[in-house]
């Protein structure tokens, strides 16, 4: 999995901070699925995310690595930061900046003269404030003034409760969150509700269509799917299905001419381009735009998800000596929610191996820690993170970092397409 002969775009130097890529994140959505930001999901807890010394660390050395940190996880969308009493008072969420920072207020905390006060100033400073799994007859009702998001777990509540809260609370001042959503009806029964933003993996759960086939709309790009996915290529019957669709060449021409690659000569036909990429990075190109064509009607960060996984599979697989495609692995994980098909229906049309196979339907596989492992690195479930690592002879910082790697990546992969 080594060859390849285009430039990839040089990665952002290292964070400077210990431990500071032990961070996951859980997208946050408005009605329409776009994302409005993350929550962060700290290892060791904020505080010893933020553990610096003022006296041993510049300011604006850390500030700037700490914001090069959150915008890579939150991809310039805001960061909903959990912020326990001691955050709070000692007021380590001001080393973020207010536009891009929403400080949550977990149940935890009491609604005390310390922490009424600390709200106070982060009003005063633009940050926005969140209260996590607010419930009925709430404690932290005094708090309310000053809350712009109140979240509220649909697991933990009825729906009566929930109708009451949003008539009580919700307002153009302060929007209504719902999460612990895990699939599209509960999504939309909650936008129904009146929530204005939601939280969950309800998004990249599949709307299955109805019959056992792939939907017309998503055929042309399931054949290209099918065709890289091939032992070998037919290269002629790949720069003819490509010809067929002008937006798939344009978005090749176009990737293929961005400073991504930063080639001298313009690259202007799709034979050129096949024969610049190379069999292997082409494969690559096509799964990357099928992915992000495919789900242009879907939500934006199926996409990301999708190529995040792929990639990190891939950066592992020199580690971990397997004859599968774990690049292929990663991205089929989620093409079932972005073709709206079942794994089983979708694997039926593809020529994968045995283990990628049985791993996607939940049966034995020897690929079964890896993607347990991606699971678990991708929602910050560190004890079975670290768990799966050990297994795989991996360090955690070796997976986190090959995590933050993969991210950026996709980031910049989704940018050049």
């Amino acid at each position: 999995m080594k060859q390849a002969p285009a430039k990839e775009k040089a990665a952002p130097p290292a964070l400077s901070l210990p431990g500071q890529r032990f961070v996951a994140r859980q997208p946050i959505f408005d009605r329409e699925q776009n994302v409005f930001g993350y929550e962060l999901l700290f290892r060791n807890g904020v505080e010893e995310f933020f553990n610096a010394d003022p006296e041993l660390a510049a300011r604006s050395t850390l500030d700037s690595s700490l914001l090069y940190g959150i915008n890579t996880l939150c991809d310039n969308r805001r960061a909903f930061v959990n912020c326990t009493r001691e955050v709070l008072f000692k007021d380590l969420i001001t080393l973020l900046p207010p536009s891009q920072t929403v400080a949550e207020i977990l149940e935890t905390v009491e609604p005390e003269d310390r922490v009424i006060a600390a709200c106070k100033r982060l009003k005063a400073a633009g940050y926005l404030i969140a209260l996590d799994d607010f419930a009925p007859n709430d404690p932290r009702i005094p708090l309310v003034e000053y809350a712009d998001i109140i979240k509220v777990d649909i697991r933990a509540t009825r729906p009566e409760e929930r109708a009451a809260m949003i008539r009580r609370f919700g307002s153009s001042k302060c929007k209504m969150l719902a999460e612990k959503l895990e699939t599209p009806h509960e999504f939309y029964q909650a936008r129904d509700l009146g929530f204005v933003y939601f939280q969950g993996y309800f998004f990249c759960r599949p709307e299955l269509v109805i019959g056992h086939e792939v939907p017309a709309s998503q055929l042309h790009y399931m054949r290209l799917l099918e065709m890289v996915s091939r032992r070998e290529i037919d290269l002629l019957e790949l720069e003819n299905m490509l010809k067929q669709e002008a937006s798939l060449s344009y978005r090749l021409l176009r990737y293929l001419n961005s400073p991504l690659f930063g080639f001298s000569l313009e690259i202007k036909s799709i034979r050129h381009a096949m024969a610049v990429l190379g069999e292997r990075e082409m494969r690559r190109w096509v799964r990357l735009v099928v992915t992000v064509g495919a789900a242009e009607q879907a939500c934006s960060e199926l996409v990301l998800m999708g190529l995040a996984r792929a990639r990190f599979c891939e950066l592992l697989s020199n580690r971990l000596q397997s004859d599968s495609d774990l690049f292929l692995l990663g991205l089929l994980s989620i093409m079932d929610a972005i073709l709206e098909v079942s794994h089983d229906v979708l694997l039926e049309q593809l020529p994968v191996d045995h283990e990628t196979k049985a791993v996607l339907l939940g049966q034995k596989s020897s690929l079964r820690p890896l993607y347990q492992l991606m699971l678990a690195q991708e929602s910050g479930e560190w004890a079975q993170s670290s768990k799966l690592a050990n297994e795989l002879k991996l360090s955690d910082e070796e997976v986190s970092s090959t995590w933050f790697q993969a991210l950026q990546w996709a980031q910049a992969a989704t940018a050049g397409v």
